[in-house]
């Protein structure tokens, strides 16, 4: 039976685990009932399985037949704080919700762990499946690197794959070289005042006026500032000050998710904003006190391992059915963090249901977002694909491939 055949047939049990997971998501760093869902998936298979000790990962490594490297395939595996409106029967109950397609993440990574599983004897080398919580800000893939997801087969991984679902027309995947997600930042400015009583404000040093003044100029300060070729985004979400009405507080503070996709943006942000909102902050009588965090950085695609991708998919599925995107997303992606070290590829499937009009569908974590679970054959097709190129056959590099294990 080909490849293709077995993914096929694996379609109807992907998507009973696919909605097992949607109806129970769970958020963070500690995922009990879904890992113990992908652990009874795995049973049977011949993996070894590490489980986390900071997180509920799950660690499952295929060792092939003959001695070789490694290549890592990730799925998330975590949810969102949102009550889903979605209408499905089995849609979730419990205040959470799988918004972002990591419940499609781990079924396909599931699929492409009993695909391979059957390929044993043709591997040279090992398929390391990183089965990871805490996508959603909370770090996961950090504190598995931490744990030694990269060092699972004894060595680092010469390749990664990743795939994320997302609105679109079903089954197109779309790839891209270079940045492919940017860089998320968080920004917070504590505007310090004297407070007083509301009624009496001569007597006290209102914060209140120079957050909001300077929450609604950061967008000038964005435009004036930065070039249009290295761009940032800045979106204030987060505004707080007194908790009673008749209080002027002494303190407010606003946060603000900040995107970018160089290192030189983010040290420019962070002076200009320190003197930015200093320079308002002392024309109401206040000082500012501004910290800017890196949460995630760049999602970095190595071109050679992209063009790898570009090329399996156009064998598996056809030309018409691959795209290249013209340019990088705004989104943010903790995948980075292992391509930061090892050199690989973080690519789209389009997951949209036939019937959703992809032009105004919901998007990712909307609590009406949609995805097509008939995509999981493909998806997990995809990634067992991308591992039998690179440990088919004995491993040499290819002359333009990367002469380096890990960066």
């Amino acid at each position: 039976m080909s490849l293709h055949a077995e993914a096929l047939q694996l379609q109807p049990h992907l998507v009973n685990l696919r909605r097992s997971l949607h109806t129970e998501p769970e958020v963070g760093l500690n995922l009990p009932k879904t890992q113990r869902k992908v652990l009874n998936a795995l049973e049977g298979l011949p993996l070894e399985i590490t489980l986390g000790e900071q997180l509920s990962s799950v660690v499952a490594t295929l060792h092939g037949a003959h001695e070789g490297p490694s290549v890592l395939l990730r799925g998330d595996m975590d949810g969102l704080p949102l009550q889903e409106k979605t209408g499905l029967p089995y849609a979730s109950s419990n205040g959470n919700m799988h918004a972002c397609g990591h419940d499609l993440h781990t079924a396909g990574l599931v699929g492409a762990a009993k695909l391979l599983s059957g390929y044993r004897s043709k591997l040279h080398g090992s398929v390391i499946f990183m089965f990871q919580p805490g996508e959603e800000s909370y770090g996961g893939a950090k504190l598995m690197i931490e744990e030694g997801v990269l060092e699972a087969a004894g060595a680092p991984p010469i390749a990664a794959y990743g795939i994320h679902v997302s609105p679109g027309p079903k089954g197109t995947f779309v790839h891209r070289a270079g940045p492919a997600l940017a860089g998320s930042n968080q920004l917070s400015i504590k505007v310090h005042g004297k407070g007083g009583h509301g009624s009496r404000p001569e007597n006290a040093v209102d914060p209140v006026p120079a957050l909001v003044k300077i929450a609604g100029s950061l967008g000038e300060m964005i435009a004036s500032k930065f070039s249009p070729f290295d761009p940032v985004v800045l979106t204030v979400t987060q505004l707080k000050a007194g908790q009673a009405i008749n209080i002027i507080p002494e303190t407010a503070e606003l946060g603000a998710t900040v995107r970018t996709f160089s290192a030189e943006a983010i040290e420019l942000l962070r002076h200009h904003t320190s003197t930015f909102a200093a320079g308002i902050a002392s024309s109401f009588g206040c000082t500012a006190e501004v910290e800017l965090q890196v949460r995630y950085p760049v999602t970095m695609n190595d071109p050679f391992e992209t063009s790898e991708v570009a090329h399996t998919l156009e064998n598996l599925f056809g030309p018409n059915r691959v795209l290249q995107a013209p340019e990088p997303g705004m989104g943010s992606e903790d995948f980075s963090e292992i391509l930061k070290r090892v050199p690989g590829s973080f690519f789209f499937l389009r997951a949209s249901p036939p019937d959703v009009d992809h032009q105004t569908s919901a998007w990712n974590h909307s609590p009406e977002v949609l995805f097509d679970d008939g995509v999981l054959g493909d998806q997990a097709l995809a990634l067992a694909s991308l591992a039998l190129n690179k440990l088919g056959q004995p491993h040499t590099l290819k002359p333009n491939a990367r002469q380096h294990l890990i960066r």
